[in-house]
């Protein structure tokens, strides 16, 4: 079962829980031309609709929410939050995303501003990124977590490498990752690994790439040259305060929360060889 999807022709991907061979997240990416419409039905899961670029104006209840954005490297989104059982229509000039989990309705509709979201620098040295929390634990929802990521050129994030799939102490958490690069012709690496399954692959994610984490581990790197966005649309058996559950580090890279510089060698590793010695050199 692939991990790995592609968007089609238009820029749009999204897979189903019987696509992805899970139990709780839904997920997809949505561009709409002038005079489109996407309609849809939260049926029995909370919902919340992440715009990436354009302008969009979506009703629901007999209310109309606008949501704009510049594009994900320029501005935090608003965020549009959907209780289970609601019609809603989405119609403008852009690009969204939207990811659902099964939920009891427990929680009214609500729009998220971006002063409400918290950002965080995370690690270190080449492993420095950019958190956006754009519906983090801080914020309710029943199961969903959402994370905006900036991988800098060059940089690791998802270091030290974690877990969240119900295993060594973890709760079980499932989670796509939807990437956007700068340069649109950049890339990353992601590895999906699992050493006690037996499991290790590793995945080139392009622009709008659309990669699922299972299980295991699940670091990226960005390549030099390359920006990297990706948002992180996360459910599984966590609720309501649990969802401020830590994932679980992989123990062999535990040791780098206190030493971000990874016990880097110095260059150069031999005397630097003068001008005269190379001159004379037969060679």
């Amino acid at each position: 079962m692939t991990n790995h999807f592609s968007p089609d022709a238009s820029g749009q991907v999204g897979i189903t829980p019987e696509i992805a061979g899970w139990q709780y997240l839904s997920f997809g990416v949505v561009r709409l031309m002038s005079g489109q419409i996407h309609q849809a039905n939260t049926d029995r899961n909370e919902v919340a609709i992440v715009p990436q670029e354009g302008r969009l104006h979506v009703e629901v209840g007999g209310e109309m929410f606008e949501l704009t954005r510049r594009d994900v490297f320029s501005e935090l989104p608003h965020v549009l939050y959907l209780p289970p059982g609601v019609l809603y229509r989405v119609r403008g000039q852009g690009v969204f995303a939207w990811g659902g989990a099964p939920a009891k309705g427990a929680l009214p509709l609500r729009l998220f501003q971006p002063e409400e979201m918290r950002i965080e620098l995370r690690g270190g040295a080449n492993a420095t990124r950019q958190v956006s929390h754009i519906l983090g634990p801080d914020l309710p929802a029943e199961r969903l977590l959402i994370y905006e990521v900036y991988t800098p050129s060059g940089n690791w994030s998802g270091w030290p490498p974690h877990r969240h799939d119900g295993k060594l102490g973890s709760l079980y958490i499932e989670e796509t990752y939807h990437y956007r690069v700068s340069p649109p012709q950049g890339w990353a690496i992601h590895r999906n690994y699992s050493p006690e399954d037996g499991e290790d692959e590793l995945l080139l994610a392009r622009d709008g790439d659309l990669i699922l984490s299972r299980r295991g581990y699940h670091p990226v790197a960005a390549a030099p040259g390359s920006n990297v966005y990706y948002l992180n649309f996360m459910a599984g058996e966590a609720q309501g305060e649990q969802r401020r559950f830590p994932p679980v580090d992989e123990a062999r890279w535990a040791w780098m929360r206190q030493d971000w510089t990874g016990r880097a060698m110095l260059l150069p590793l031999s005397p630097v060889i003068s001008c005269a010695s190379r001159h004379s050199s037969s060679i």
